[in-house]
């Protein structure tokens, strides 16, 4: 029977990401992936001439050498990051509508706020306490939890205790009276599968923020160039990868694990499990109820899973500002909403008026695709179940 320090079970970036961690502190750790790819999600697949990134749009959080972010640092830490190429997208995004609205801000905090007072005038004052609020509260946070602040107050963090679970729509409502203000500075929500008025504020001010102080990247090859480089690295630190090769059961003696039953039948005697598949597959499907702790059921029963996403990819013979292309990343918005009509469509086969973005990464870097074309995702969010 193979002993390992560690197992685990799946190679999205979050199983890589430990397995590589734990392989450079010497430590026998073998990766099980039921695909034949690292990455999960950060994967990409080929069609004809085509390489089609699966779910990556804009890395956050990378920053520059000379101010490198969160990301950044971690790619460093993995030993990763001279095996990858970044490319900075210069916007945020563009939001475009059918009677012709188009948008298109800047990865800059001053050119943001500039072009926003231009389009809309009657709400300057307005604009420059939003962004200051988003600031504030990202700097509170910051040094609060990713500072590790050993005593955070609200004294101390006013903003953050203030805001933090604030629903986006209302922070909103409060500062701006201009509807289409308002949709333009929440579209971000479809990174998070929460329309304005169930996502809080914290999570749209730190999207404003990072993707304005460290700006959005590109990885030349997409997600896929990533996933490689970590499982390489995890491999030349010792660690064993077994592609084709899931988790069938995760084995538990007296409240303590004791190995996997892989797919294939084999046995894998462990102390340490790292489970990258979801808290659903990990509890229902891998480990029997009277092995989990009842903690772990009550976490789970206060959740709702996420949508998913109803995905296009197409290639096109021609260059994207032939198309009219030129951003790579756009919103395309029929109308703004505030509610819960957004919850109803996304549990629709349906696709009537619903936000999309579509992702254009040759407007960024014009190699990802061969010469004289380009290529496109564009994505909604859809539950899972009307699809079954």
């Amino acid at each position: 029977m193979e002993t390992y320090d560690t197992v685990v079970i799946g190679a999205g970036n979050g199983g890589l990401t430990a397995a590589a961690r734990l392989a450079k502190k010497g430590l026998k750790v073998l990766l099980l992936e039921r695909h034949n790819i690292p990455g999960g999600c950060a994967t990409s697949f080929c069609r004809g001439r085509f390489e089609f990134e699966v779910a990556l749009h804009q890395l956050s959080g990378m920053g520059t050498p000379e101010r490198p972010g969160p990301l950044r640092m971690a790619l460093a830490g993995l030993g990763v990051l001279d095996d990858l190429t970044f490319v900075e997208m210069k916007d945020l995004f563009s939001v475009s509508m059918p009677d012709g609205f188009r948008l298109t801000l800047k990865a800059d905090k001053e050119e943001v706020i500039s072009q926003l007072e231009q389009r809309f005038p009657h709400e300057k004052t307005a604009i420059h306490q939003f962004f200051d609020l988003v600031y504030a509260y990202a700097n509170n946070m910051l040094a609060a939890f990713f500072f590790k602040d050993p005593a955070p107050s609200r004294d101390k963090y006013p903003v953050l205790y203030s805001h933090a679970f604030k629903p986006a729509n209302e922070v909103l409502d409060e500062i701006f009276t201009d509807p289409l203000l308002k949709g333009i500075l929440s579209v971000y929500w479809g990174y998070l599968g929460l329309p304005p008025n169930h996502l809080s504020f914290a999570y749209l001010a730190m999207l404003f923020f990072v993707y304005i102080e460290f700006k959005p990247f590109h990885i030349k090859g997409g997600s896929q160039a990533l996933s490689n480089a970590i499982a390489d690295q995890f491999i030349s630190n010792g660690g064993t990868a077994r592609f084709n090769c899931g988790a069938r059961r995760i084995l538990v003696e007296n409240g303590a694990v004791q190995g996997v039953l892989t797919d294939e039948g084999d046995r894998i005697q462990t102390k340490t499990v790292v489970s990258n598949a979801s808290q659903v597959t990990t509890y229902a499907q891998l480990m029997d109820a009277a092995d989990i702790p009842g903690s772990a059921f009550r976490e789970m029963g206060g959740r709702s899973l996420s949508p998913s996403a109803f995905t296009m990819f197409i290639g096109f013979d021609c260059e994207p500002e032939e198309l009219g292309i030129t951003a790579s990343t756009n919103f395309l918005v029929e109308a703004f909403e505030f509610d819960d009509r957004i919850f109803n469509r996304m549990r629709s086969v349906n696709i009537t008026d619903e936000t999309m973005v579509l992702s254009c990464y040759d407007v960024s870097d014009p190699d990802f695709s061969p010469p004289g074309t380009c290529q496109a995702n564009i994505v909604t969010l859809k539950y899972g179940e009307p699809w079954m």
